[in-house]
């Protein structure tokens, strides 16, 4: 019974999948990043499976029990699957069952909808490529660049470690992650990491320790021990971890 009371208390999540637009290597491990987020209630892939390059889909549709939605081309060079997907999440969207969406595109014509949706209440969860427009990222609660996720049909489907090759990346997060302690800080300069990561996340939905070639934030922190201090207060024999952040003068 506890098992299922905890289950009930997840969020109920509507996947919406632009089929046309992902590849199908992405979706077990989309689904798994998903899993931490609440239950999959509905999951519906959209696109024109008469074409040959979406047939192929067949395995992974069956596999993950996610529901084709087919929506024929009227037009040549016309995405009407999109508006499919629009269509069916305001429908999903008035049904009052779901407390959030998971959106799997890369393509920023779906920032509006993502804005529409927030707008009502719900957490969306973007999901694409690190091209999707910055709009659409910003328009997300969380935004998870799926080239840090395996690929399901890859024989390794660890985390992709990115390390900072680009100085200007490098800034880019140097910066984000002074702004985050400061704004998170104490009279003594100490943040809370946990306080950091809500703080980033807000600011910056698209924020993924991963692309920096990281599992967690604090392993950030840890790799620029010249620039922050690292106070552990974690009680002994205690599972949390209670990280403090400090600029070093």
């Amino acid at each position: 019974m506890e098992n299922l009371e905890s289950h009930q208390q997840l969020p109920n999540l509507a996947v919406l999948i632009d089929a046309e637009n992902i590849s199908k290597s992405k979706i077990e491990p989309i689904l798994y990043e998903i899993s931490k987020f609440g239950v999959a209630s509905v999951k519906r892939a959209y696109g024109d499976w008469s074409k040959g390059e979406l047939q192929k889909w067949r395995k992974t549709l069956l596999e993950h029990a996610i529901i084709p939605i087919q929506h024929f081309s009227y037009s040549t060079g016309k995405n009407s699957s999109d508006f499919a997907l629009v269509i069916d999440a305001m429908d999903l969207l008035y049904t009052g069952h779901f407390q959030g969406f998971c959106i799997v595109s890369s393509d920023g014509d779906f920032t509006r909808l993502v804005s529409r949706l927030r707008e009502s209440g719900m957490r969306v969860y973007g999901f694409g490529e690190s091209k999707t427009p910055k709009s659409f990222i910003n328009a997300c609660d969380r935004f998870i660049n799926i080239q840090n996720l395996g690929d399901s049909e890859d024989e390794e489907t660890s985390v992709s470690i990115k390390p900072l090759e680009r100085p200007e990346t490098r800034k880019e997060l140097l910066e984000l992650l002074l702004k985050a302690v400061e704004a998170c800080a104490n009279d003594e300069g100490w943040a809370y990491l946990a306080d950091i990561g809500n703080y980033i996340r807000r600011v910056s939905p698209g924020f993924d320790p991963r692309t920096y070639g990281h599992k967690k934030l604090g392993q950030i922190f840890e790799s620029l021990e010249s620039l922050f201090e690292i106070d552990d207060r974690s009680k002994k024999g205690s599972p949390t971890k209670l990280l403090y952040i400090r600029i070093r003068s």
